[in-house]
């Protein structure tokens, strides 16, 4: 009677075996049934501990609920594979293309005639593409995080104040000091210095953090390295230099966090030091260049300041004569001789004749679509030093464009800034190229992180 009984619970619990803990608990109780001891309780408890535990394992190993270790990435210094972003590279290509093609129909008119070769520009600005592109394509392969070094950031700064320096004791016809010969070719410094601003502060913002806010570890350094940056760029002198640098180092801080508080004591500092630069005599050259800005068009202008306002007002001519349509493809009236020197800084007012209102706005909306790509890149580059490294790269080009615009129709003073792919030059284009590279770099950095 008593083994029926027995045989009655076996069965009555066995047909609750929907999961591991039942069968446990089904062995117990037949243990129990079977056995009265005291060391079937605690064995009982036991296994169901031990079936709680086996339940909570994760398969790598790992309870359950509790956070995993993160993994500690090894960076290397350079990133094999694949994983470019193509849609960037296809605007960069787009643009260095249409940059080449105009840079030279405003450039064969004044290549004649100073150099008795239409295709003089063309040539030069070709093979500076060509070592842009090798190098643009040789830095994507770099794993941008393998540089986010003390020593990497003080090198580079270190060649930056030597580039600066250097050029000051440069022989110059002029007294303009900013193109550094080596052999054929000339290096401008400036080109290299705001590369490096962009490097050094990523870096910078990337280490300290929090205390980026901090007077002796954020603040102080920046004024040092930033008031010796701009004293090197005024002694050359290259003013547009020293406000691309600024407004770059002002947006490298804002978005590595800087309290908006400083931004107005820096910006009262510079104002200070504008005035008394002015007061003592020692900008000069800076005004001469502010003397004829807003009187581009003014029918009264003559003597010395016509001169000062003619590549300004024969740009304003250019813009208006290409109307909505243009005029059409090397068709420029103003390209020869009128306006000067139309392959560099003023190439933008040549492609609004030909290409007309139409063909600039479409243009600027393919530098709006880098700026864009090239800021989605770094939001979802790994790391914070790669997503600054890739926005402060992504706004100078778009800081350059705009200068660039206002600088051709006089809403800014006269005061030399290229426009990025098609300005001539080889500085600023295999800089600027290099620069591609870079957030190609990132792209690439990223997608190999992720797989």
């Amino acid at each position: 009677m008593k083994n029926n009984r027995s045989n009655g619970i076996e069965r009555k619990v066995s047909r609750n075996l929907y999961d591991f803990e039942s069968v446990l608990n089904t062995s117990s109780t037949v243990r129990r049934t079977s056995d009265r001891g005291g060391n079937s309780f605690r064995d009982a408890a036991a296994q169901r501990t031990s079936a709680k535990n086996v339940r909570n394992r994760r398969p790598d190993g790992h309870e359950k609920g509790r956070r995993l270790p993160a993994k500690k990435i090894n960076h290397k210094p350079f990133a094999k594979g694949k994983g470019i972003d193509i849609p960037f590279l296809i605007i960069v290509l787009v643009l260095l293309t249409v940059g080449i093609v105009m840079m030279f129909s405003a450039s064969y008119p004044i290549g004649f005639y100073e150099e008795g070769d239409s295709y003089y520009y063309l040539k030069k600005q070709v093979i500076f593409a060509a070592v842009g592109l090798v190098l643009m394509f040789f830095v994507s392969y770099i794993n941008v995080n393998f540089f986010n070094k003390k020593w990497v950031a003080l090198s580079l700064l270190a060649v930056s104040y030597l580039g600066l320096i250097v050029v000051l004791f440069v022989p110059s016809a002029t007294d303009i000091h900013r193109w550094i010969p080596l052999g054929a070719f000339t290096i401008q410094a400036s080109e290299i210095t705001k590369l490096v601003m962009v490097f050094f502060f990523a870096y910078f913002c990337t280490k300290l953090g929090d205390d980026i806010n901090s007077v002796k570890k954020g603040i102080l350094p920046t004024v040092i390295i930033l008031a010796t940056t701009c004293f090197l760029l005024y002694k050359e002198p290259h003013f547009s230099g020293i406000v691309i640098t600024i407004l770059l180092v002002a947006i490298m801080l804002f978005i590595g966090g800087l309290n908006t508080k400083w931004f107005a004591i820096s910006g009262g500092a510079v104002a200070a030091a504008v005035a008394g630069l002015w007061i003592t005599g020692n900008l000069s050259y800076a005004m001469d260049r502010l003397h004829g800005w807003g009187k581009a068009l003014d029918p009264n202008v003559s003597g010395d300041l016509l001169w000062d306002i003619w590549q300004t007002r024969n740009s304003l001519y250019a813009i208006g004569s290409g109307g909505f349509g243009g005029l059409g493809l090397t068709q420029s009236r103003q390209k020869y001789l009128y306006l000067p020197e139309p392959q560099n800084d003023f190439v933008f007012a040549i492609v609004c004749e030909e290409l007309g209102f139409v063909g600039a706005v479409l243009i600027l909306a393919v530098f709006a679509l880098l700026v864009w790509r090239g800021m989605k890149i770094s939001m979802s580059a790994p790391g914070v030093f790669a997503k600054l490294l890739g926005m402060g790269i992504t706004a100078q080009v778009g800081l350059q464009v705009i200068l660039n615009i206002f600088v051709i129709t006089d809403w800014l003073p006269n005061t030399g800034i290229s426009l990025p792919f098609f300005s001539s030059g080889g500085s600023s284009l295999i800089m600027m190229l290099v620069q591609m590279g870079i957030v190609l770099a990132i792209s690439r950095t990223s997608n190999l992180e992720k797989s």
